[in-house]
């Protein structure tokens, strides 16, 4: 994904997005107000990290991301940036009560991995959330539509480049092998666009459209070009049909968001 102020500003969006569809709640499960250390991997902006910290004041809120780029300057005195790759091992010293993992497919290789340093790095009792959503939706999708096409390629070369798109790594065995517990998930359908007669999904839609579509050639450009021979010109002339495609009222898209609550168990 790039690193620019575009990117910046649809990651804050995607953040923004969340927040009609929990009720203005930062996770589907609750947070213990007794919690001393929450844990955001991934973090990009911040958003989510610094509404954490602002919401739990007693708590230290420590947030990791690849590239400190987009990492606020500013925040709670309780809040902590950290340049970090989940990917290597963890080397905190103390356990966390909370961790957030928000929209890395496609990020990941191994989350059998991930979810072990979750495990070996949470309390006995705490728990961890990860969320991600699908692919883009057509309720009324046309025979071998753009979309259809985007995704393909897009899942095809996510594959080669060893990091794969989906939504595999919600499912409860990946929990099971790292010894979490599932105990709650929760799905929604987010609309692309204010098609939705549900005012909070109206709300949402707005936002979901414009991070989706920005998103577009960010998510793809380097994927198809890198492992899939495409040129610049065919990648970013396929992103606009496929805005085109989706931005259609009677097309309804929509994506579906994922959240997956896992705690650890005592012995």
């Amino acid at each position: 994904m790039p690193n620019d102020s575009t990117e910046q500003t649809r990651l804050s969006i995607a953040y923004q997005t969340y927040l009609p569809i929990l009720d203005g709640q930062l996770t589907s499960g609750l947070i213990p107000r007794t919690s001393k250390r929450i844990l955001d991997i991934g973090t990009g902006t911040g958003d989510w990290a610094i509404a954490v910290a602002e919401r739990f004041p007693n708590a230290e809120v420590i947030a990791t991301d690849i590239t400190s780029v987009f990492q606020p300057r500013n925040g709670p005195p309780n809040i902590f940036f950290e340049l970090d790759d989940a990917r290597d091992e963890w080397t905190y010293a103390d356990p966390f009560d909370f961790i957030h993992i928000r929209e890395l497919s496609g990020a990941i290789e191994d989350w059998d991995k991930i979810y072990a340093e979750v495990s070996r790095h949470l309390k006995i009792g705490g728990s961890v959330e990860v969320v991600d959503h699908s692919r883009i939706h057509l309720t009324q999708e046309p025979e071998n539509s753009y979309t259809s096409i985007y995704i393909g390629a897009l899942e095809s070369a996510a594959e080669k480049a060893g990091r794969p798109l989906n939504l595999e790594h919600l499912k409860k065995p990946m929990f099971e092998r790292a010894e979490l517990s599932v105990t709650k998930t929760k799905s929604f359908d987010i609309p692309l666009g204010p098609w939705s007669p549900d005012p909070r999904k109206k709300v949402a839609g707005k936002m979901a459209l414009i991070a989706a579509l920005e998103g577009l050639e960010a998510m793809s450009l380097r994927l198809l070009t890198k492992h899939m021979g495409w040129t610049l010109e065919s990648v970013r002339e396929l992103c606009e049909q496929v805005k085109e495609e989706v931005m259609r009222p009677e097309a309804k898209a929509f994506v579906k968001v994922q959240f997956v609550t896992a705690r650890k168990l005592g012995l």
